[in-house]
């Protein structure tokens, strides 16, 4: 691939240069710096190996991140110390949430003890001023300032998307985290208004630099800038530990978004259900969920319906199954009286035998706890939320589908208000 063509410097602050990408329109390049600052940057150090680990760990969470759902301005990396990004006008706001009270909280809130859990996550915002050292601000503080950026105020409307945002986006990685036992405490994250379409998107960089994580739990533990912070002297082995830290996280990202580990598998009563099976499979892949087609008769081949379904359990995958079968329905109930993994029905239902079709399927002999839902796009959603128990990868999509839902709905609201 060739070299990108860089041009103006948009901005250069402590830890990275943003530069015009002449040849890409409505893009930018991100190019980090080997520095890590700490107090607004009254400590500062030449870190070598820092501006590499940074964009590594960056990419791979906004590529996580995207994969979920979550509109970012993240492209592509483009070197081992760059990455391409949407062009956006930076809201001059830290969004924080924390899940366990612990440094600045405790400051501002005497009386609290290390260790307090925040269920629902706690949301603050922070204006960025270095000279104030980037003040708290409350909802009100912020309405108030009517800040306007990329030609848009930061107004009601757009506080609730970047709040609900702020927090999906932390529940995602904690979850993500938890897969490899680590704790995610809380964590920073800033937002842009795209140059070219005024949509507001996660932006600037998600690294160690952005949050606190305790892996097995446990604060002595810490991987993340905390360290640097504390160093009451500020040597070279310290920050060669520092670095170390910085590493670890950075080779562990990747292994947040694993393949999928769970799956779906549609068992047709007969070939002439397809249609509606390939409607079930289509919503199970845009939730990230694979899914495979099967056809057996229970009535008619109750041996083969059983040892296929015998085959999917000792293969270990977790599996959700869905019986798509009309008329009389036998293929969910034996399936379901004879498997420990869940079964879900989705008859194919037609207009002159609906009722009938669908009692079939509702009224069950004692001892079988198959579900109906009528709709594939429901029986796909039905079946990636129970493998969301187990599967944080399709749990994040699931996350991020109610948020864009939500958001799609603040919108039409505020379309509705505009238009009158």
């Amino acid at each position: 691939m060739a070299e990108l063509k860089k041009g103006n410097v948009v901005i250069e602050g402590k830890t990275k240069i943003v530069y015009e990408l002449p040849d890409c329109r409505g893009q930018v390049l991100l190019q980090s710096k080997d520095r890590i600052t700490a107090g607004d940057g009254a400590r500062s150090h030449e870190l070598e190996g820092k501006a590499a680990i940074s964009t590594a760990t960056t990419s791979a969470i906004f590529e996580l991140l995207n994969t979920a759902g979550i509109k970012t301005h993240f492209v592509r990396k483009e070197s081992d110390t760059a990455f391409v990004a949407r062009k956006c006008d930076m809201i001059p706001i830290e969004w924080v949430t924390r899940r366990v009270a612990t440094g600045s909280f405790l400051k501002r809130h005497p009386g609290v003890k290390e260790g307090f859990r925040f269920c629902p996550p706690k949301m603050e915002t922070f204006f960025k001023d270095d000279a104030n050292h980037d003040p708290q601000w409350s909802r009100e503080q912020l309405l108030m300032a009517k800040l306007e950026v990329g030609g848009k105020v930061i107004g009601a409307d757009e506080y609730q998307i970047l709040a609900q945002t702020t927090v999906t986006v932390f529940e995602i990685l904690e979850k993500a985290w938890a897969s490899l036992d680590c704790s995610l405490i809380d964590m920073k994250i800033e937002f842009g208004v795209c140059s070219d379409t005024g949509d507001l998107v996660l932006a600037d960089v998600i690294d160690s630099d952005s949050w606190r994580l305790w892996p097995a739990g446990d604060r002595r533990l810490m991987k993340d800038k905390q360290v640097y912070r504390e160093l009451q002297t500020v040597t070279a082995e310290a920050l060669e530990t520092v670095k170390r830290n910085f590493a670890w996280v950075a080779e562990r990202v990747p292994l947040l978004s694993p393949k999928p580990k769970a799956r779906v598998v549609v068992i047709m009563g007969s070939p002439s259900d397809m249609g509606h099976c390939e409607k079930i499979r289509d919503g199970c892949q845009k939730l990230g969920v694979p899914c495979e087609l099967r056809v057996v008769s229970a009535h008619k081949a109750t041996d083969v319906a059983l040892a296929m379904l015998h085959e999917y359990e000792g293969e270990g995958i977790p599996t959700v199954f869905i019986a798509v079968a009309g008329r009389s329905n036998g293929l969910g109930p034996v399936l379901s009286g004879n498997a420990t993994w869940p079964v879900i029905n989705c008859p194919p239902l037609s207009g002159d035998w609906g009722a009938q079709d669908l009692w079939s399927s509702m009224r069950l002999p004692s001892g079988l706890g198959c579900g109906t839902v009528m709709s594939p796009d429901a029986a796909a959603l039905n079946a990636a939320q129970v493998l969301s128990l187990t599967d944080h990868v399709v749990w994040s999509k699931l996350r991020a589908r109610k948020l864009n839902i939500w958001i799609d709905l603040i919108r039409a609201d505020q379309k509705v208000r505009d238009d009158k």
